[in-house]
């Protein structure tokens, strides 16, 4: 049973109060802790702009202080998820209050940027990957446009002189050997090393990835499981309540039946979490 669904029964009405209680707790705390900053960066153009953001790591501290403070809770430790351009920092914990299971989720949701540093240097490098790629592409239309001739002259050079067009390519393409040999007297003949340029394209590359910066976005709202799976933006906090028979769980039960005994344990284990909210800072 999930807190903050209808009910009629005033146990499970008291559960939902103070439900929304840790909910409200939970969001200022969130808000207080994605507040963005300023700041600036580059984009691809060379411009220079502003954004906002916020650090992750604020979030996860949060979640570690929580856990840790969660004495007599089977936790999970602090995850994050990586899909493309979307994060998740959630944790997981829960408590057996006698045939009862409670157990909580903490989750934020964001969307990371990419922009590049400002830094003149990559200015630079985009210059030299953008010559690389266009000397690249020239020349291998250039070797595309005359392969036919470059290939019969490299193999009348080598003394295949009196063979028609169709065994002089038999012989070319049979022995793996010459036909590399000929391929770098080709390159050389057109005063380019393919190898060399893809090398230093790889290098560029991976020096632009390296000047990258993350910047990072939210929502300070809450969400549910549904909007969380869909990738929207935002945080989540619930509850669930779940009945164990023979080790197996049980969202629907009822309430009625909870002993006095347990029906207090788990209103304290609320109080308790709720508490928790407001001594982090």
């Amino acid at each position: 049973m999930r807190l903050g669904s209808r009910s009629s029964n005033d146990f499970i009405q008291l559960l939902n109060i103070k439900n929304e209680d840790i909910q409200q707790k939970f969001l200022e705390k969130i808000i207080y802790l994605i507040k963005p900053i300023n700041v600036k960066v580059m984009l691809g153009d060379a411009t220079i702009t502003e954004q906002k953001t916020f650090e992750p790591g604020r979030i996860n501290n949060f979640y570690q202080n929580i856990i840790k403070n969660l004495k007599e809770w089977s936790v999970q430790e602090v995850s994050i998820s990586n899909n493309d351009d979307i994060r998740r920092i959630f944790t997981k914990f829960e408590i057996r209050e006698g045939n009862y299971l409670v157990s909580g989720h903490l989750s934020i949701q964001y969307h990371v940027l990419l922009y590049y540093k400002p830094d003149q240097r990559v200015i630079q490098a985009q210059k030299e990957l953008a010559e690389i790629i266009d000397l690249t592409k020239n020349k291998e239309q250039q070797m595309s446009d005359n392969s036919d001739q470059f290939v019969l002259n490299k193999l009348k050079e080598k003394g295949y002189k009196d063979f028609d067009h169709q065994k002089l390519f038999e012989i070319f393409y049979e022995n793996d050997e010459f036909r590399e040999k000929i391929y770098k007297e080709i390159q050389k003949d057109i005063e380019v090393d393919f190898q060399d340029l893809s090398i230093k394209k790889t290098a560029l590359i991976k020096e632009l990835d390296n000047l990258l910066v993350e910047i990072y976005q939210t929502s300070p709202v809450l969400i549910d499981d549904t909007r969380l799976i869909t990738g929207e933006e935002g945080c989540l906090c619930t509850f669930d309540i779940e009945f164990i028979r023979n080790k197996t769980k049980e969202g629907l039960f009822d309430p009625r039946k909870i002993s006095e005994a347990v029906k207090e344990n788990i209103i304290k284990r609320l109080d308790e979490f709720s508490r928790l909210l407001t001594l982090w800072n």
